[in-house]
């Protein structure tokens, strides 16, 4: 049997977006499988299959999750560990990196830049539901004081504890200390002209700037992540596959 290319983590989205992506994630882990990469996908604490609940989880546990996870690969394969997390998964997986023994690279897909922005977006499905039945005066003040007095609140059919709240909250995809890793960032667009967006080519500018390579590219194809039906974007998955080459 010959040497797995490469060992590959892959780390999923936040609450509902992980449910959307899991037919594209296990697409592309196949596709990836087949090209002689040891993969491995994981539900994170109270996620999917995983063992507890989502009212248990904090983001302190993922961390040590995604460090078990690449432990639990290392074991299985001596090939350098690529990190591979989907919109908030990018998040973790940055921050994980920079807890980890060995340095890692990483493949982002429509990575979340701030944590914080992506926990106001969560929250404002929280909001649409009480607008509609006319409770909405005051929501956000409400779910900042349970949080904050150590109660965990309920949104979109989610309970969040406020050890997950308050860590998403913090997050930002900034390069971990020390390391110089590649990174493959991929954002999806179904324009054919799309580019990356200035927030996005900012932030490419920032891991530049601390001596990482960064293999940018925007591929056409649907918003899966968030549309009502559940979609596949090829083009993403081939373009995966190519820059995942490039950096092994």
């Amino acid at each position: 049997m010959q040497p797995a290319k490469g060992a590959v983590l892959y780390i999923h989205p936040f609450a509902e977006e992980m449910n959307k992506s899991r037919r594209m994630a296990a697409k592309q882990a196949r596709s990836l499988a087949e090209a002689g990469y040891c993969v491995l996908q994981m539900d994170l604490l109270g996620c999917g299959d995983s063992s507890g609940g989502f009212e248990e989880a904090t983001w302190d546990i993922w961390l040590e999750d995604v460090a078990h996870a690449c432990k639990h690969l290392q074991s299985r394969s001596q090939a350098p560990i690529t990190l591979w997390g989907m919109r908030a998964g990018c998040l973790l997986a940055a921050q994980a990196a920079a807890q980890l023994s060995e340095p890692v690279n990483f493949i982002f897909w429509q990575p979340v830049l701030a944590g914080k922005q992506h926990w106001q977006q969560f929250l404002r499905l929280k909001l649409a539901g009480e607008l509609a039945s006319g409770n909405s005066k005051g929501v956000t003040d409400e779910i900042r004081a349970s949080l904050a007095a150590g109660k965990p609140v309920d949104i979109a059919g989610y309970s969040i504890a406020p050890g997950l709240a308050q860590g998403l909250e913090h997050a930002n995809l900034i390069p971990p200390p020390e390391t110089k890793p590649s990174v493959g960032w991929i954002d999806i667009s179904n324009r054919p002209d799309a580019t990356l967006s200035p927030a996005a080519q900012k932030r490419i500018q920032d891991w530049e700037s601390a001596g990482c390579c960064v293999l940018p590219a925007v591929v056409q194809g649907p918003a899966f992540w968030q549309t009502t039906e559940i979609e596949d974007a090829p083009e993403l998955l081939k373009v995966t596959l190519e820059i995942l080459e490039a950096q092994t």
